[in-house]
């Protein structure tokens, strides 16, 4: 597992690339990456990667959040910052269950799609066991990707 953002504990970025290299070079052959709502943090974080000479494969980690009140912990937990756009989502339709849920499930796919063109090795959806979830995303995604064939 990996930190776009830095993981909790680590004093910098660069020492948690250093510690991430470690652990390539340690036997690591593919990463997950913890969860984010920015894009541009994860593809920072890819990038310094590539930089310090860590060439496995690294998933970008998406959470869709579809539940306003379990976000926080949720961020707090891994380090992750919340983007504006991101933040009026939950201000706008935190009090609606289902709104939020389409609304995170839409932002999930947004992501994912930006990342897909962007040339990312991977996506790893953390649905906490949600097949709802995962199918709507799927098949979102799928159409988009089937086209950019």
């Amino acid at each position: 597992r990996c930190y776009p953002e830095i993981h909790p504990e680590a004093a910098n970025m660069v020492d948690d690339i250093r510690n991430l290299k470690k652990k390539v070079d340690a036997g690591a052959s593919h990463l997950i990456s913890q969860l984010f709502f920015d894009n541009s943090s994860f593809l920072n974080f890819l990038e310094k990667a590539r930089i310090a000479g860590i060439n496995v494969p690294i998933e970008a980690g998406i959470m869709p959040c579809v539940n306003a009140k379990s976000i926080q912990r949720m961020v707090t937990m891994c380090g992750a910052s919340l983007p504006l756009k991101f933040t009026k989502m939950i201000n706008r339709y935190g009090d609606n269950p289902e709104a939020m849920r389409d609304a995170g499930i839409a932002y999930a796919v947004d992501q994912i799609i930006d990342l897909v063109a962007q040339g990312v090795d991977g996506i790893h959806l953390y649905t906490m066991n949600n097949p709802y979830i995962a199918r709507k995303i799927s098949e979102s995604v799928e159409k988009v990707i089937r086209c950019d064939k």
